[in-house]
């Protein structure tokens, strides 16, 4: 397969994916902000800007609902928004158009053609839905359509990577925005654990169960663990080990990660939630630069999007 449609592959799955978790987080972040009128929003939303990556303006700037939307929700340059993100999904399925099903191409384009009008209505809850409704059917589409090989790989690769560095910056909101901070039952509802949560305990809730559930749940998609292996095992079909001399980078990275939270005791992860969600990010981006190194050798500079992150 050339590179320039592996990266492609790869990007698609980061960004569709990056669009459902961007959507779910700020989601649940606008209901916190609803239901609590003594609420401190100037502080709350730079919270989660901050946990998102995003330039802070000073302090004699209020920040509060509607400049989150902005910035995280219908800005159309910058993939790291949903708008952009999804935009950036087309365009990179534009590139691989030729390994990829022609359900998996309707499916994002579709998408791309109905964003004008989901961004023109300006209803966010509503806005969220149909994103999380369009990565579903995309998700499933690459599950149901594409073969088990290098083209599942890449977009399956990309996705498990994403989904883990999202999931850890959802995490750590829940440490990070103080009184405003979702409780672990919302956390559980915005990933649709919530329901698997309790087949798993029997009904019977706790905050550190459902902390656990989200960190290290082996059977469950959207926790850490669960996506870190599924990209070791992405990399593990691209590039099997016919010797355990060595391992990549890449598959190092993400299994440091994985060891780290799968052998540690849950309360010392509770304990200092910030910092192994930020360890987590940073293995991630780690893991994807070994990627791209690689895989997608940077022999000519390249200005499409799916070079962004």
């Amino acid at each position: 397969m050339l590179s320039r449609i592996a990266e492609s592959l790869f990007w698609i799955g980061r960004y569709i994916e990056r669009a459902d978790d961007t959507a779910r987080l700020v989601d649940v972040h606008l209901q916190i902000l609803l239901e609590d009128p003594w609420a401190e929003e100037d502080a709350a939303c730079r919270s989660l800007l901050s946990v998102m990556d995003r330039d802070l303006p000073g302090p004699e700037v209020t920040i509060g609902r509607q400049e989150v939307l902005d910035l995280l929700a219908y800005d159309r340059d910058t993939p790291s928004a949903i708008a952009g993100s999804l935009i950036a999904a087309r365009e990179n399925a534009r590139r691989a158009r030729e390994v990829i099903s022609t359900d998996l191409w309707e499916a994002v384009n579709v998408t791309w053609t109905q964003l004008p009008a989901r961004l023109g209505a300006r209803r966010a809850h509503s806005y969220f839905s149909w994103v999380r409704e369009r990565s579903a059917v995309v998700s499933g589409i690459v599950d149901s359509t594409i073969s088990r090989d290098d083209t599942w790989h890449f977009l399956v690769l990309g996705r498990s990577l994403e989904r883990a560095d999202m999931t850890a910056r959802l995490l750590a909101t829940r440490a990070l925005a103080g009184s405003v901070a979702p409780d672990w039952r919302t956390l559980l509802h915005s990933c649709g654990a919530h329901e698997a949560y309790l087949r798993r305990y029997r009904g019977i809730a706790s905050d550190e169960s459902a902390a656990g559930f989200l960190l290290t749940d082996r059977l469950f998609p959207r926790s850490i663990v669960h996506a870190l292996g599924q990209a070791e095992s992405c990399l593990e079909g691209l590039d099997p080990l016919r010797d355990h001399a060595g391992v990549d980078e890449a598959r190092m990275r993400i299994g440091e990660a994985r060891a780290g939270l799968e052998y540690r005791r849950l309360s010392d992860l509770l304990d200092e939630l910030p910092e192994h969600m930020e360890r987590v990010q940073r293995s991630c981006s780690a893991a994807s630069d070994a990627i791209r190194a690689r895989y997608f050798p940077a022999g000519a500079v390249t200005t499409w999007m799916g070079g962004v992150r």
